[in-house]
């Protein structure tokens, strides 16, 4: 008896601590700012000398306060970047494919509630264990519709035919290692958060549908241009000026691959037209209202409402990443992207004060992100929840440990006290 309820009393203490250390560590306990909050041109310089030591590529970075760049810092290791410079950007494309999807959902559309079959023609999603019809275009934004692709692509070198688009949602010829590369229903619709690049490739087809032109002229003609993003397109015309050199994460040059999926992965943009899209977000000095009349300010809080959670935290809305709350009853928002070879860029906002962050890059796997999510703590005060994921085994190391010395101690501590009141109440004789 005296072993079962030391083993027990130890195991309690134990995954208490552990919920006590995990905890910390998702909110930040012990984790330092880069530099004192409000240091706006510290952080800068903090974030400038990171990128000039550790930097094997290109990047661009942009600094925003209030809406309007403050510092600008720009990385090469061959022809020069400045912000007009465009970087292929991966997932970061799939934020600005919502505004393109939600601007056809303003004009009416596109029902975000209704079976997407309603808008398809060229291609249906195959049939298969679940209910077709319950996937939705708000389901799609938001990672919810039970697509299983795990899409990833890797994309079509030089040379190598791009799929059509029917083909690639049938079965993508370039999907990342360990992607299923078939766009189907593998969970129920709804029932959870299923990252899916997959399922804006079926945006893009639904966009190309319902607006009866090709996805890059609806964009250009419906975002870009109305923004001012005159260095942002999802096709590249060959040869092109000024575009960021590709480098892998040895600093070695780089295979430049095109896409099938522009929707989810190959929009090209530039720092400057990212902190214009940062800038839209925001009423502008000249009265000018959020969204710019593109999207409504109504549409982009409703885009920033919780979607999608994970281990109970709120991620993903409606395109959009939800980084962390932004102690003002809102999240700090944007999106990331991550692709071969060594593509990563990281832009995030705070829509309550229209500060922001924008970090494109080439040469480094993951910097941007890393160094965005320093930018959410240092405004915020909150661990943003990319950062988490990328901690989350040394997180579990020092849980781990805290739990096994809480269980170590505690379990001596409870033995020797019973063994002590047992000696106790031996009687004299």
């Amino acid at each position: 008896m005296r072993f079962i309820k030391s083993f027990l009393a130890a195991l309690l203490v134990a995954v208490l601590v552990g919920a006590v250390v995990g905890f910390g560590a998702i909110e930040g306990w012990g984790r330092k700012r880069l530099v004192p909050a409000g240091e706006t041109r510290q952080f800068a310089s903090a974030i400038a000398a990171r990128l000039d030591q550790d930097s094997k590529g290109n990047a661009a970075f942009i600094l925003i306060d209030g809406g309007v760049p403050v510092t600008e810092h720009f990385v090469s290791r061959g022809a020069p970047v400045d912000r007009d410079t465009q970087f292929q950007v991966a997932s970061l494309s799939k934020w600005v494919t919502a505004w393109g999807v939600m601007a056809l959902v303003e004009q009416g559309r596109i029902d975000l509630d209704v079976p997407v079959s309603r808008y398809l023609t060229r291609w249906q999603l195959p049939a298969g264990d679940f209910d077709n019809e319950k996937v939705t275009v708000r389901r799609l934004l938001s990672h919810t519709a039970g697509l299983t692709d795990g899409l990833g692509y890797a994309g079509f070198p030089p040379g190598t035919p791009v799929q059509s688009l029917e083909d690639s949602l049938t079965r993508a010829a370039d999907a990342s290692p360990g992607a299923g590369g078939s766009v189907r229903v593998g969970m129920e619709p709804g029932s959870g958060f299923q990252y899916s690049g997959g399922g804006y490739t079926l945006l893009q087809l639904i966009v190309e549908e319902v607006s009866g032109l090709t996805f890059n002229d609806y964009m250009t003609q419906t975002i870009f241009t109305p923004l001012g993003m005159t260095r942002s397109t999802y096709i590249l015309d060959e040869p092109a000026a000024n575009v960021a050199e590709f480098y892998d994460v040895d600093g070695s040059p780089a295979t430049h691959f095109r896409f099938a999926s522009l929707a989810a992965t190959s929009l090209y943009t530039s720092a400057g037209d990212m902190a214009r899209l940062i800038a839209a977000h925001t009423g502008s000095p000249t009265g000018e209202p959020a969204g710019r009349g593109v999207l409504s300010p109504e549409t982009l809080q409703a885009m920033r409402k919780p979607h999608a959670a994970q281990m109970g935290a709120d991620i993903w809305g409606l395109g959009v990443m939800l980084y962390a709350p932004n102690n003002n009853g809102d999240f700090i928002i944007g999106h990331d992207g991550d692709n071969e070879p060594a593509i990563n860029t990281a832009v995030r906002l705070d829509p309550a004060t229209g500060d922001g962050f924008v970090l494109l890059e080439t040469g480094n796997d993951l910097m941007a992100t890393r160094l965005g999510g320093e930018w959410v703590f240092w405004t915020s005060g909150k661990v943003d929840f990319l950062a988490v994921t990328m901690e989350f085994q040394q997180t579990l190391k020092w849980v781990a440990i805290g739990a096994g010395l809480a269980f170590l101690l505690t379990f001596i501590l409870v033995w020797r006290l019973a063994r002590r009141r047992k000696s106790d109440a031996i009687p004299l004789t």
